[in-house]
């Protein structure tokens, strides 16, 4: 167009020129003549004329396609903009999401050969194109075919049962419309359901269209995301980062590093809600693929602090998902030498430390599989090694297998386990060498540990007392109240100390301030609001003073400065709101059993084992726990949205989704509030062997409302300080069996009176009971705690404020209402901090 318009001026500018020459041909000749004049006016008008409209047409053409031009641009950018808008909200919304699933089979009666490690070796790429096409073939032939797209072999592994692990990924596009049809299980079910397998010699291996394949292997897991990462040089961190803004991420990433190292992932923060990992969660793999038996660590909680962990192998794999809200993972890994853990240590004559040695890869976490020797010398042959764990303790292996690591001391074989707080561990042997291997199913915590020497043949100093726990204290801090060994070794099986309550030496401090009158003249509980050393028997405020004063919570007097002891106390008041009784159909032997307010409800027959029923709104904090709609074990109120149970009621059963708490209850099935368990908080040093740590939170998905506090109260918490003794009323209640040979529920809750003992009494007839617990019953034992019982609240009223404190848990006994062998409950003071660190 633009050449058009240059030939078009030229040549009018031609003509232009012609025109000029001629005329002036014409003047000079023709001067005096008007015609010629005239014509040669006209000839240079019409010549003009030709000239304009011939310049009109062009600017007309010029026009017109400028206009065509700014016409189709805005049309361009009109549907480009409509376009977007519909992918948007139309398209993207039905369509278009990447659906990936991790998979895997073994594949029998092949060779596993070094070759198949190397992604860029010619037999990994023969062998991988060849799955690669078979398992395209099944799909490509299947009901998914529109949607199924590749499938990539990322690895080939060996296994101990022969032949070859093939890891793979395939990928789906797929409309949500349409997601059911390419779910978890259909996807799975289409490669099982296509190798044909033979009854004749009963194997799981078949063909898969002529690939011998284990039809047991076979595994696909479902994902929205996969990635793979390298780490190629030892040392050399490699950064990673999910982030999830929006709706439903779930991801995998592989991590793998170069053969001979190992993989350290660090994880920096972790930004998730704490859901017991049923909507967020990360998972870390020990494997290529998410198996269950090959679970490394799982985070269910927010993670402000740096953590490591290390695999057992070359691999590992992360599972992100993360829904609803911005939730977001950083950390690093690399690849790491594996460790020799071969050392030899030497210790010192003199008294204390010599050094310290740790964990393998500490500070990261034990992986399941390791191994170290530390071989020791001490200087003289009467001399041996102390090892001082700061949250370890090593106990002689009995007929159960040790969980949480084997130690193997001069062929010796000890347990460990991990525990909070010191224990010393002493080797009567100048050079011992001590054997530590992991043999625990997921990663545990790193322990680290001081070596010393100790004379033979006196392990403490002179004057010091040698606990259980092998920690040395001062004979003076035996039978003072103190548990100074942790295991209450230095305060158990204690003569009654002399009260002294006329003389001028200081009271016994078991004497001091406890809430008893146990001298006439009130010495023992006078200025007890005076500050004092803090310890386990004396009262903190929270601006960090104590003291003397151990049930200073809650008691209606303001004893610290700050008030603090006075604070959060609108608990463990009930107040009944029915009052049925019959007095005159109560027989007058029956066990001198009263309830709170010295009433006795009318029907008696149903029992705790030797208890009554409750009345409406007398024991407002008590709650029955339901897994899957079956009464399993109770719990108690100790705020708007948090429970308090035994740990022991979810060692198996642990997904919250199962629980509901059935709260305000009097008879089975008349809950006034009925709430969904969002989150379980087990005890991190529960022992599932002699029911140590105990305890459990649980935290509900809606609180319950304010306008039932006639029927749903929170108990009291008690102090760290709490001082207990025969004078007080202390309660078990339940909807637990009746006896040990009953098989029918009681449909009405149960209570049931019951005295503390002693915890040397409660040693005397139980052996190891940790200072976690405490022994509650009669000497009959006809009122005890059963089976159902289980999590539930035992209760003691304050003399001081009438306040009902959740003293203990119902843990477990030797069978139900036995004479002389009363229940164990978890004690409650001991958990009180532990308690507040997770719902505050």
């Amino acid at each position: 167009m633009e050449s058009e318009r240059e030939d078009s001026e030229q040549k009018g500018a031609d003509d232009a020129a012609q025109g000029d020459i001629a005329s002036i041909a014409d003047v000079s000749v023709e001067v005096a003549t008007v015609d010629a004049m005239l014509q040669k006016l006209c000839r240079r008008y019409n010549r003009l004329r030709r000239r304009e409209e011939r310049a009109r047409k062009l600017n007309s053409i010029w026009t017109l396609q400028n206009m065509a031009i700014i016409f189709t641009v805005v049309v361009f950018v009109v549907v480009v903009i409509m376009w977007s808008l519909l992918w948007v909200f139309i398209f993207r919304r039905e369509s278009n999401s990447g659906v990936y699933f991790a998979g895997i089979f073994r594949v029998a009666n092949a060779e596993f050969i070094p070759e198949y490690r190397q992604a860029d070796s010619h037999e990994f790429v023969s062998m991988a194109t060849r799955i690669q096409h078979v398992v395209s073939d099944v799909y490509k032939t299947s009901s998914v075919s529109r949607l199924y797209r590749n499938t990539f072999i990322s690895d080939l592994s060996n296994d101990n049962k022969g032949g070859v692990l093939v890891h793979f990924w395939m990928v789906f596009v797929v409309p949500q419309l349409k997601s059911p049809a390419v779910c978890e299980e259909c996807v799975g079910a289409i490669l099982r359901d296509s190798v044909f397998t033979s009854l004749k010699n009963r194997s799981s291996v078949g063909f898969l269209l002529g690939l011998p394949v284990d039809i047991d292997s076979i595994l696909v897991n479902a994902s929205q995301c996969a990635d793979k990462m390298y780490a190629s040089l030892p040392e050399v961190m490699v950064p990673l980062k999910v982030i999830s803004s929006r709706g439903v991420l779930s991801c995998h990433i592989k991590l793998t590093s170069a053969p001979g190292t190992v993989i350290r992932l660090t994880i920096k923060s972790l930004h998730i809600e704490p859901t017991d990992c049923v909507s967020d969660s990360l998972t870390v793999y020990d494997s290529l693929l998410p198996m269950r038996g090959r679970v490394l660590h799982r985070a269910c909680e927010p993670v402000s602090h740096s953590v490591s962990m290390v695999s057992t192998s070359n691999v590992m794999l992360l599972f992100f998902k993360m829904i609803q809200g911005t939730k977001s993972f950083f950390g690093h890994f690399e690849a790491v030498n594996e460790e020799k853990c071969l050392r030899t240590i030497k210790t010192s004559a003199d008294a204390g430390s010599s050094g310290q040695f740790t964990s393998p890869f500490y500070p990261s976490l034990l992986p399941p599989q390791c191994s170290c020797t530390w071989r020791f010398q001490a200087p003289r042959a009467d001399l041996g090694v102390a090892l001082t764990f700061q949250n370890y303790v090593l106990n002689r292996k009995d007929l159960n297998a040790c969980e949480h690591g084997w130690w193997t001391v001069n062929e010796i074989i000890y347990c460990g386990r991990y525990i909070g707080h010191s224990t010393v561990f002493r080797i009567s042997d100048r050079n011992p060498e001590v054997v530590f291997r992991c043999n625990s199913r997921t990663s545990e915590p790193p322990f680290t540990a001081a070596y010393s020497s100790f004379n033979i043949s006196q392990p403490c100093p002179a004057g010091h007392f040698l606990c259980s726990t092998g920690l040395c204290v001062d004979k003076s801090q035996r039978c003072d109240g103190l548990d100074d060994c942790q295991d209450e070794s230095d305060e158990v099986f204690c003569s009654s100390p002399t009260k002294n309550c006329g003389g001028s030496s200081p009271l016994h401090p078991i004497y001091v301030c406890n809430g008893e009158s146990d001298c006439s003249n009130g010495r023992d509980e006078s200025n007890c609001t005076r500050e004092t050393r803090c310890s386990d028997i004396s009262y903190r405020c929270e601006s960090g003073t104590c003291i003397l004063k151990r049930n200073a919570k809650c008691d209606g007097v303001p004893d610290c400065l700050d008030r603090s002891d006075e604070k959060d106390c609108a608990c463990g008041r009930p107040s009944l709101v029915k009052r049925v009784v019959d007095t005159a159909s109560i027989p007058a032997d029956v066990g001198g059993v009263s309830g709170p307010d010295h009433m006795i409800g009318r029907n008696v027959e149903g029992r705790i084992v030797g208890g009554v029923n409750a009345l409406e709104g007398e024991w407002p904090w008590q709650v029955s726990l339901l897994f899957s709609g079956h009464l399993y074990c109770g719990a108690s109120v100790i705020s708007s949205d948090w429970l308090l149970s035994a740990a022991h009621c979810f060692s198996r059963l642990s997904d919250p989704r199962q629980w509901a708490a059935h709260m305000g209850m009097l008879t089975q099935g008349s809950a006034k509030h009925v709430a969904d368990v969002r989150r379980i908080v087990v005890h991190k040093y529960y022992n599932a062997r002699n029911f140590d740590y105990d305890i459990a939170l649980l935290q509900l998905r809606k609180p319950w409302p304010p306008s039932l506090g006639s029927f749903i109260q929170p108990a009291c918490l008690p102090a760290t300080s709490q001082a207990l003794s025969e004078h007080h009323r202390c309660w078990v209640t339940g909807w637990g069996y009746r006896s040990e040979q009953d098989k029918v529920l009681p449909t009405v809750l149960q209570k049931a009176e019951v005295g503390i003992l002693s915890q040397s009494e409660c040693k005397r007839r139980y052996g190891p009971v940790s200072p976690r617990m405490l022994c509650a019953g009669v000497p009959s034992g006809e009122q005890d705690a059963c089976r159902g019982d289980s999590g539930g609240p035992l209760v003691c009223r304050s003399q001081v404020g009438g306040r009902w404190f959740l003293t203990g848990i119902v843990s477990w006994g030797a069978g139900c209402g036995r004479p002389n062998l009363p229940g164990v409950y978890t004690r409650v003071a001991k958990f009180t901090e532990w308690i507040h660190s997770h719902i505050q």
